[in-house]
């Protein structure tokens, strides 16, 4: 309790005018705030209200969970973040009330892991498969060959830029949003286009749900790399590639790191996965470069199953790419 109020010095105001009234008010009303409501410490240390409405929070987070039905572990997060392009497929459960399970890891990598998720209705009605893509957290993100994807793609606030450059903390958080935002705007970009890729579901921060392709049985479609295929689905699946390669071609586009590894092969159809670095080519110094680059990969591996190379010859269909892009 104050000793002194430093307001005693205005009492002979009060007889005067209505100045000397109000400030008696406002020193009632302060001197009671001071003696019942004491103001928190500024320590440096949580008040025990707050460790009362932390602990409250706990609890509320703790009952939501137990209240999932089953073993899923979240509520659907449809309606967040980025949705997928329309016309939404009818195989894809948009309601509210579903939930997600985590059934298992599809794939582990360098930038990003995969899981497996079901989103379903509680009462069994309806439920759909997806692939789960998370970008590593900061500490672990392994962005080692960016520099020359991100030629072309600019951020407005130098700050940022500065950052992703030099690759601090804040800056990785920022390639890794970049990245899954290219990704996702690629992927539906392309699937409105008709491009074998599978269908973008949404993206929250940095994680994309997608489409997941299965093998039939229960498993996900194979890799090309995995497959030795026949000499008749051998140019069958080349034919596939080429023409998704035009396709992309004609937007400007290449996937930027393309190889047997980042295509998979579901019920006979070739479909292109795997792309935050897909390149513009012409907006991107090295675009052409790229480009080769893919083609070559890819028809490497094709050669090497015996694919004849009158049909494989990189330099014929970089050439003929290069042109569908614009540059002659």
């Amino acid at each position: 309790m104050l000793s002194h109020d430093p307001y005693d010095e205005y009492e002979d105001f009060e007889d005067y005018d209505d100045f000397g009234a109000d400030t008696r008010s406002a020193r009632v009303r302060r001197k009671t705030r001071l003696e019942d409501d004491p103001q928190p410490q500024r320590s440096g240390r949580l008040t025990q209200d707050a460790r009362d409405r932390l602990a409250d929070q706990r609890e509320d987070a703790v009952t939501a969970e137990i209240d999932l039905p089953g073993t899923a572990y979240r509520w659907s997060t449809w309606g967040t973040g980025e949705l997928g392009p329309h016309p939404w497929p009818d195989w894809l459960v948009t309601e509210l009330a579903a939930v997600d399970t985590e059934l298992g890891v599809l794939k582990t990598g360098k930038e990003a892991d995969v899981h497996l998720i079901e989103r379903g209705i509680p009462d069994g009605a309806r439920s759909c498969l997806m692939a789960s893509k998370r970008y590593r957290s900061n500490e672990h993100r392994m962005f080692h060959r960016d520099a020359g994807y991100l030629e072309g793609r600019r951020v407005r606030e130098s700050r940022q830029m500065r950052a992703m450059t030099n690759r601090t903390a804040f800056g990785r958080n920022l390639l890794a949003e970049q990245w899954s935002t290219a990704e996702f705007a690629a992927l539906s970009r392309l699937w409105s286009l008709g491009a074998p890729v599978p269908y973008p579901i949404q993206r929250s921060g940095t994680e994309l749900l997608l489409e997941f392709l299965d093998d039939g049985d229960g498993g996900a479609a194979p890799r090309l790399a995995q497959l030795r295929p026949a000499a008749d689905e051998l140019t069958e699946l080349w034919h596939q590639l080429t023409a998704a390669l035009e396709l992309m071609a004609t937007e400007g586009l290449t996937h930027g790191d393309l190889s047997a590894y980042n295509v998979l092969v579901h019920n006979g159809h070739l479909m292109l996965i795997d792309l935050p670095q897909v390149v513009d080519v012409v907006a991107n110094p090295r675009g052409p470069e790229f480009l080769a680059r893919d083609v070559a990969n890819i028809a490497g591996w094709f050669a090497a199953r015996g694919l004849p190379d009158r049909l494989a010859d990189p330099n014929t269909l970089t050439e003929h790419l290069l042109y569908t892009a614009g540059m002659e």
